[in-house]
């Protein structure tokens, strides 16, 4: 996920970047970028949260008790994540990521509006967003009481308002690849080789020091999740010059245009009704394979079929309806 996270922040910080880079920083382009992005990730959401409550009901299973607080994507705002739909949890740092960041934007470019050089104001506003998620890690950082990474797990790292950076940390990237791009294009693949061994190195050390969150909590909490962040973010200026083996694009596309309906239907609907119906534990080896086999059929069949026909015609339909704004004078 927090290769995802960068990766997320450093495409769409890409797509406001360009936006200010264009003068387009008023608040009716603020909400072309927050339609568009609605349009994408929130129907499937919606669709997947309703077929899962559908299907916890008619197993005659409980639902959690913050189940309307997944509506606004608030059920880990502030606190651990219920065990329902349990990917949601990262879609909920998203939302609001985008949300408060390009809010931020428009109150900067608002108060400095006699600023002419609007990519400054992009910088600042990220880092400050980065400074104040580091003020509220200190203050988780105070009061946590941890006894095993589950607890670290579900009471920081998929909590909201400790993880907005970790998306932040592609916007500053996207800054610095776009203000030096001749230092990043020269230098990328020794960044890739910096970012494995600083990861290599990083987990031998955990594993061979059994560095634990309840035993190193400060380490969990200030350095670990952005080292993770900081290593994905030197792979990108390698990554995205490098071309795909040959013969290997129609996967790539395939994959890629329906990474979004994998994640949404991977573990709730297909990885936890395989379990309704079948004892894994209990199978042979060769049972446990097919099971294996069956998840990842199901779950590339189920999400083309949602990438077709739900998910694409509301992409289509959103790329007619929200053309962009033209360009501020």
């Amino acid at each position: 996920m927090d290769l995802f996270f960068v990766l997320s922040g450093y495409l769409i910080g890409g797509i406001l970047l360009n936006q200010v880079e264009k003068n387009r920083t008023n608040f009716r382009d603020l909400f072309w970028f927050w339609k568009r992005r609605w349009f994408r990730t929130l129907p499937n959401y919606y669709l997947i949260l309703l077929i899962n409550i559908t299907i916890v009901l008619i197993a005659g299973e409980n639902l959690p008790n913050k189940l309307l607080l997944y509506f606004p994507f608030l059920q880990n705002f502030l606190g651990s994540h219920p065990d329902f739909f349990t990917e949601a949890w990262s879609l909920s740092i998203e939302e609001y990521s985008y949300l408060i960041l390009p809010l931020s934007l428009y109150f900067g470019f608002t108060i400095f509006k006699q600023q002419k050089a609007k990519h400054h104001i992009f910088l600042w506003v990220t880092v400050t967003l980065i400074a104040i998620q580091f003020l509220l890690k200190i203050w988780y950082y105070i009061g946590a009481d941890i006894a095993s990474y589950k607890d670290w797990s579900a009471s920081f790292r998929k909590v909201v308002i400790y993880r907005l950076d970790a998306i932040y940390y592609g916007f500053i990237l996207i800054y610095c690849v776009r203000k030096f791009p001749d230092f990043f294009k020269k230098n990328r693949k020794a960044f890739f080789l910096a970012s494995l061994i600083i990861f290599l190195a990083t987990h031998v050390l955990i594993y061979g020091y059994r560095v634990l969150p309840q035993t190193h909590l400060a380490f969990y909490v200030f350095a670990y999740l952005p080292m993770i962040a900081l290593c994905c973010a030197l792979t990108f200026p390698l990554a995205v010059k490098a071309k795909p083996f040959k013969g290997w694009h129609k996967a790539i596309y395939f994959v890629s245009t329906r990474s979004y309906a994998i994640y949404l239907l991977n573990y709730s609907i297909v990885f936890l009704n395989i379990k309704r119906v079948f004892n894994i534990s209990s199978l042979p080896f060769i049972g446990k394979v097919g099971t294996m086999l069956l998840f990842l059929i199901l779950t590339l069949v189920l999400s083309d079929l949602l990438y077709r026909f739900f998910e694409k015609p509301i992409l289509d339909y959103r790329d007619k309806k929200y053309i962009r704004p033209k360009p501020n004078p």
